[in-house]
């Protein structure tokens, strides 16, 4: 039977993510299975797109302000970064704990993060810990023995065969992994065993950029 579909008419104008990432397995954390995971700290695209969750990640000291106010926009779960190469250590095991006590699904460690941190922040929360792949070069098993529930694998070009690597490795490991930007690389990332993908949607911006240039052809006709 067809899902029935209610279409609102002042909401319909929304963002949609692609459709070929619903052919991954998905990820269940806590009775909700996740597929699409959108790349963004933008309020206004968050509310806008028809995600299954948020990867709050940003190239800043992570923020408990900046991380409440996409938890609070978002009608999906978060996952929140917390720590790296200059925020690490005690700082982003208590940030992982104050990230669970406002409402994410899950903390973020970033590819240089110490890896001695890893159990530390598992010990802390019991929300997953995700810890970002760029490279198989990296030490991948240091990094799940140490604790980290799934890991997000962002290799841009080279995702899929990092995916793979992993996926050869590690059968069970679920891995969340960077899309790409056409319909062709996710199902090649797909394939490669990634069972949930990161979608970057366009920046209100770009979306407001568009619309203007319409409107003003209107006027040109």
């Amino acid at each position: 039977m067809k899902t029935p579909i209610f279409r609102e008419g002042l909401r319909s104008h929304r963002l949609n993510s692609p459709q070929c990432i619903k052919q991954c397995s998905g990820i269940s954390i806590f009775g909700r299975t996740i597929k699409t995971i959108i790349f963004s700290t933008d309020v206004a695209v968050i509310r806008n797109i028809d995600a299954d969750a948020i990867l709050a990640v940003y190239p800043f000291t992570p923020q408990l302000r900046i991380a409440l106010s996409v938890i609070q926009a978002a009608d999906a779960p978060v996952f929140c970064g917390v720590g790296g190469e200059l925020t690490n250590g005690e700082r982003s095991v208590k940030m992982a704990e104050d990230m669970e006590s406002i409402g994410a699904f899950g903390v973020v460690v970033d590819s240089l993060i110490p890896i001695e941190d890893i159990p530390e922040i598992k010990k802390s929360v019991e929300i997953p810990v995700i810890a970002t792949i760029i490279s198989e070069k990296q030490d991948i098993r240091g990094r799940v023995e140490g604790g980290a529930d799934f890991l997000n694998v962002s290799g841009a070009k080279r995702t899929p065969e990092i995916v793979r690597f992993i996926r050869e490795r590690y059968p069970d490991i679920p891995i969340i992994a960077t899309g790409g930007p056409t319909e062709e690389t996710i199902l090649a990332t797909i394939a490669a065993g990634a069972n949930a993908i990161t979608y970057t949607p366009p920046s209100g911006g770009q979306v407001y950029s568009l619309e203007m240039a319409i409107d003003r052809a209107k006027y040109e006709r």
